[in-house]
């Protein structure tokens, strides 16, 4: 297992980012690599509450971790600090013992010197299994996609 630190720039206030982390329909539009769609099956945006996700790849000869082109996974908000962090624990929903196991994903929002947000994304107990290559270049994907979204549709 070992962890990933991504961070990146979004020029909206923190609220903005916030909201845009809480919002089902916001996070089907931002939170996909490209190459894949999102499907948000279930998501109450609250601490305890509980989400599960699926990424499909568009690519005909792709593999994904829960199906055979999809990634799909579940978790719950461990913690929620308006307009400055949420952390999330999920799993990919796999039989794929070298997958398994709760991962943690940790999002925090700064005030970025010169206006804007900063936002720092930290997944721990990432599986070795996964490239760390992948999993860098996803959230930098992830992150320009939410930098995108705000900077263009305004708060959620």
């Amino acid at each position: 297992m070992y962890t990933s630190r991504v961070s990146g720039h979004v020029d909206a206030p923190r609220a903005a980012v916030y909201r845009a982390l809480l919002s089902a329909e916001a996070i089907a539009r931002w939170r996909v690599p490209t190459g894949m769609r999102a499907e948000v099956h279930a998501f109450d945006a609250r601490e305890g509450g509980g989400f599960r996700i699926s990424l499909t790849y568009e690519a005909a000869d792709a593999s994904g971790k829960s199906a055979a082109h999809t990634d799909t996974y579940h978790g719950h908000f461990a913690r929620l600090v308006p307009d400055e962090q949420v952390v999330e624990v999920l799993e990919f929903e796999t039989t794929d013992p070298a997958l398994g196991g709760a991962m943690t994903l940790t999002t925090t929002l700064t005030d970025a010197e010169g206006g804007g947000t900063e936002v720092l994304m930290v997944h721990e107990g990432l599986p070795d299994a996964v490239p760390a290559a992948d999993n860098e270049t996803g959230t930098r994907m992830a992150l320009a996609n939410l930098a995108r979204l705000v900077e263009a549709d305004g708060p959620f």
